[in-house]
C-alpha cells in the first residue's frame, strides 16, 4: 500500500541511519516528526526533508527524560496529526567496560533511552493506530543479540537491545488482527557515529578483539552507509508482516 499522506516519529532523527530514514519517508509522502537531543542536527535534517518536498517537525527531547518525551509526542500528534508509523531509532551504547566493578545504577540506565522510551512511545501511540485499523512500529536493535558473546565489555548495550526485541515480539502477538504491526529490525554494521565513538573511545573499555573487529570493518570498508541500511528497513513498511525479527542487507 502507499504510504503517502501518513505520519511518522523517528527518534535519533539528527544524524545517521535516522537521518536517512526521515529522508526517504519524505520521498514517500510521508511528514516526519523528528526527535534527538540535538537541535542543530535536527535543523539540518529538517532542512534536508524539506529540500526533498517533504514535511518536517524538529522535537528536541531527552529520550531519558518522561517529561520530555511525552511533550515531544503530544506535539507531533497535535501538528502532525494521528502518527501512524514508529522508528524508534535512537539508542546508546553507554556505559562500556568490565562488569566487574560496573555500577548497577549506571548500567541501568540504558534503559531507559533503549527500552523504556520506545516502549512508552508506542504505548501512547497505539490507541491512535488501533482506532485507525493500520500502524506500524518498528524498533532497531543489533545482531549482537544473535551473538551476545561478541561485543565485550558492551553488557548494557548486548542486554537492552535484547529486551527491545522481546517486548517487540510479545507486542507483535498481541497487536494480532488490528492491522497494527510490530518489527525488529537489525540495520547490519553501519558506518554511524556509534561505530566511530568505539573505535575512538572504546579501547582499554572494550575487549582487545571487540575493539580489532570494529577498527577492522572501518579499515576493511565493510561497514553499511546509513542510506543502505535506511533503505533496506523503507522497503518493508508497507508491508503486513508482524512479529519479524528484519536483518539488513550483507553489503558483499
Amino acid at each position: 500500500m502507499s504510504l503517502n499522506g501518513k505520519a511518522a516519529l523517528v527518534t535519533g532523527a539528527g544524524r545517521g541511519i535516522g537521518r536517512e530514514i526521515a529522508l526517504a519517508l519524505a520521498g514517500m509522502g510521508v511528514a516526519s516528526a523528528l526527535v534527538a537531543r540535538s537541535a542543530h542536527e535536527l535543523s539540518e535534517t529538517a532542512d534536508m526533508v524539506e529540500g526533498r518536498g517533504g514535511k518536517a517537525l524538529s522535537l528536541v527531547a531527552d529520550l531519558a527524560d518522561s517529561a520530555s518525551l511525552s511533550k515531544a509526542m503530544d506535539r507531533a500528534v497535535s501538528e502532525l496529526g494521528p502518527i501512524g508509523i514508529l522508528v524508534n531509532n535512537a539508542a546508546t551504547v553507554e556505559p562500556l567496560g568490565p562488569s566487574a566493578g560496573m555500577d548497577p545504577a549506571t548500567w541501568a540506565s540504558s534503559l531507559g533511552i533503549n527500552v523504556i522510551a520506545p516502549a512508552s512511545l508506542a504505548f501512547a501511540l497505539l490507541p491512535g493506530m488501533v482506532e485507525a485499523g493500520w500502524g506500524r512500529i518498528i524498533n532497531v536493535s543489533s545482531g549482537v543479540v544473535a551473538r551476545p558473546g561478541a561485543m565485550i565489555g558492551g553488557n548494557a548495550y548486548t542486554m537492552t537491545k535484547a529486551a527491545l526485541e522481546a517486548h517487540t515480539l510479545n507486542l507483535a502477538a498481541e497487536l494480532d488482527g488490528t492491522g497494527v504491526t510490530a518489527n525488529v529490525y537489525r540495520p547490519g554494521s553501519v558506518d554511524t557515529a556509534m561505530q566511530a565513538f568505539i573505535r575512538t573511545e572504546g579501547k582499554g573499555r572494550v575487549s582487545e578483539a571487540t575493539h580489532a573487529h570494529f577498527m577492522r570493518n572501518h579499515e576493511h570498508k565493510t561497514l553499511l552507509t546509513p542510506e543502505q541500511s535506511a533503505l533496506a528497513l523503507i522497503a518493508r513498511l508497507a508491508s503486513d508482516a508482524s512479529g519479524e525479527i528484519w536483518d539488513a542487507p550483507d553489503p558483499h
